[in-house]
């Protein structure tokens, strides 16, 4: 087996991986069969694309070769490979093929139908031309799945990669990802059967076996690949043609790996014990487990440690629904060694989940202006009091959305031209009740978007959409971040505490359940007495009720009170996003004193203010004293205005530490 290629400068990947790239549509329901599925979660898929982003998630840096089609399935594929950070320069786009689809489900712990959805699909259409040296050669190793054998012009492709990998002193890894139906030797409805013996797939294999440093593949892969169903015949027969390290995958009982001659008793070689875990769905397993060796393989760490993290990616992956979303992050892995190795149902471990969603999330800016205007029965208030039909405050909003994107516009012009303080991304609050043509508008643009589900102004907390708000949730897209205000004192009497707390817990629950992100906005009532150490301890009982939102919204505090909030977050939440400052109207002098205290937090991310923004404009448009052009000039200035006091204020905060 040859060395690892040293590492130089223009060298900036870890691994390559060829072959499939698909969408997973996953059936919800369990237990079922697939005919009987009612709605389905799409995921990325595809072997090689999943170990991609799996080793991504573990730190590697990972590419992908392959193709996908020129429609939404395939912008969906790479765009999730973007915010995964996987490298896709050589992921074509396909101008006359349609991106594969996969229909999977979950039967039962042994049962997990699939069907696949593949004639002439994109990633079928890879050829010899696709294969770039220069490519290439920015890698450690290269991956290449075994499905991509099964056709001569992917196979060309294939073994021109594993070819130039060799010519170029780098390492190539088989995953023998054997799947019968794709090589027609099942019906198209057998996508689930594991292994067909065929002399055919057996040579097609060995013929590659020798240019291979890994060969990783299950019992039954193992099987085709040595042409025999007693394990040890084969791997002899894969021995007797490549030096490769060959791992060999069981399941439960971990994995065994042989790098040199295989022993009379296969138990003799270097076993990875497994990791026992309740199994929920074995789809996907492999990937992860293929993602966990390479993460301690390619960075020459002791063999038996890369086995560790294989098996122990695989029993994570196990454990949940889907492939590509179930990879487990670094941290996350370090956390299941650490503390959860003995946990067998690991998808109803509350803590392990929740540092799963957290390390894996899309990722978010530094820092955030965020113009809120989701705001309801005040605007309403402005129309009856000025004599207004109600129905003119979607159109008020439409104003304000375009201030919002004319001010930012106008504040990043000035920044380009030199300012030196960080730049805050736009973000935008607004409600569906009569902002629904802006979340359509604004939908799909990488913006920073949050939606209220509140009652406004209730207290218990109640939502707009009735008590069932999860299944509201599940009709919101996925980019929407769920911001929900809550009048809640930590002193509150006990019924009304209850009551608030559990609405709350509900509603964290149902956020984790359909993917999206919780913006918890808290404000103690006014009329109840208050420190500067009240919202503190409202934070702090929220996270006692297991309750760990992605951002908080909370109103002005003291430095002292910013200094116990940061040590409640850390302590219960280290992977928090932070905390938007929130104005309750307050004038732009007393938002620069707050933000001078709050930029200095690295805790605080930046504001979500509204009314300081648009109040003045809305009473004089409700009127008939200002007309839009005005209302968008208004709150355009303001919003630029406030922004650029953010950035003032952050940048004293290196001064003021200095000191």
């Amino acid at each position: 087996m040859r060395a690892a290629a040293d590492r130089v400068d223009d060298v900036d990947l870890d691994v390559v991986c060829i072959g499939r790239a698909a969408v997973d549509l996953y059936g919800e329901q369990i237990g079922g069969r697939l005919e009987d599925m009612r709605t389905f979660a799409k995921y990325v898929g595809g072997s090689p694309t999943n170990t991609a982003i799996g080793g991504a998630r573990l730190g590697l840096r990972t590419g992908v070769i392959s193709r996908v089609g020129d429609e939404h399935n395939g912008r969906f594929v790479r765009e999730t490979l973007l915010r995964e950070r996987v490298d896709v320069t050589c992921l074509r786009t396909d101008p006359t093929r349609l991106t594969a689809l996969v229909f999977l489900g979950i039967r039962d712990p042994d049962t997990f139908p699939l069907v696949f959805y593949r004639e002439r699909c994109a990633d079928m259409g890879l050829v010899v031309d696709d294969i770039d040296a220069a490519y290439l050669s920015r890698a450690q190793a290269v991956l290449i799945s075994g499905t991509h054998l099964s056709h001569p012009d992917t196979r060309a492709a294939c073994i021109r990669a594993m070819k130039l990998a060799r010519q170029l002193g780098k390492r190539v890894v088989l995953d023998i990802d054997y799947r019968p139906v794709l090589w027609g030797l099942t019906a198209p409805g057998l996508g689930e059967q594991r292994f067909v013996s065929s002399g055919r797939v057996t040579e097609q294999l060995q013929a590659v076996l020798p240019d291979c440093d890994l060969i990783v593949g299950t019992e039954e892969e193992i099987h085709i690949a040595g042409g025999s169903t007693d394990s040890r015949a084969a791997l002899v027969a894969i021995r007797a043609v490549s030096a490769a390290l060959i791992v060999m995958k069981r399941g439960p009982m971990g994995c065994v790996a042989f790098e040199r001659a295989i022993p009379d008793d296969i138990e003799q070689g270097l076993r990875g014990p497994g990791f026992p875990v309740e199994v929920f769905n074995v789809l996907g397993a492999g990937d992860a487990f293929m993602a966990g060796l390479l993460r301690g393989w390619v960075r020459n760490e002791p063999l038996r440690q890369a086995l560790r993290y294989a098996n122990a990616c695989g029993a994570i992956v196990v454990s949940r629904h889907g492939c590509a979303p179930a990879m487990p992050s670094w941290a996350e892995l370090q956390f299941f060694f650490e503390h959860k190795q003995g946990v067998a149902r690991l998808r109803e471990d509350e803590e392990f989940e929740h540092v799963h969603r957290a390390t894996t999330r899309r990722p978010t800016p530094d820092a955030l202006a965020v113009l809120a205007f989701d705001h309801r029965s005040q605007l309403e208030d402005y129309a009856e009091r000025f004599g207004a039909d109600a129905g003119r405050i979607t159109h008020f909003k439409s104003l304000v959305a375009r201030a919002a994107e004319q001010g930012y516009a106008a504040e990043c012009a000035q920044h380009s031209a030199g300012r030196e303080a960080p730049f805050p991304a736009s973000g935008v609050i607004v409600d569906a009740r009569y902002g629904t043509p802006i979340l359509h508008r604004l939908a799909g643009q990488g913006l920073w978007i949050a939606r209220p589900v509140e009652a406004p102004g209730s207290r218990p907390l109640q939502f707009e959409a009735g008590a069932n708000v999860g299944l509201d949730l599940t009709d919101w897209p996925s980019e929407l971040i769920v911001k929900c205000l809550v009048f809640h004192h930590p002193d509150d009497e006990a019924v009304l505490a209850r009551a608030q707390l559990q609405a709350v817990r509900d509603l964290h629950r149902a956020c984790q359940r359909t993917g999206h992100e919780l913006l918890l906005e808290v404000i103690p009532p006014r009329q109840l007495p208050q420190d500067e150490l009240t919202v503190v301890r409202a934070v702090l009982q929220l996270y006692a009720e297991g309750v760990k939102p992605e951002w908080w919204k909370l109103p002005p505090l003291s430095a002292s009170a910013w200094a116990a909030l940061a040590q409640v977050i850390e302590g219960h939440d280290r992977w928090c996003r932070g905390v938007l400052l929130l104005g309750l109207e307050a004038s732009e002098s007393e938002l620069w004193d707050a933000f001078r205290t709050a930029a200095q937090q690295p805790i605080c991310k930046g504001f979500a203010v509204g009314r300081t923004l648009f109040a003045v404009a809305a009473q004089s448009w409700f009127e008939g004293r200002l007309d839009d052009a005005g209302v968008v000039a208004d709150i355009a200035t303001r919003y630029q205005r406030l922004i650029r006091m953010w950035q003032q204020a952050r940048a004293l905060q290196p001064a003021r530490s200095s000191t």
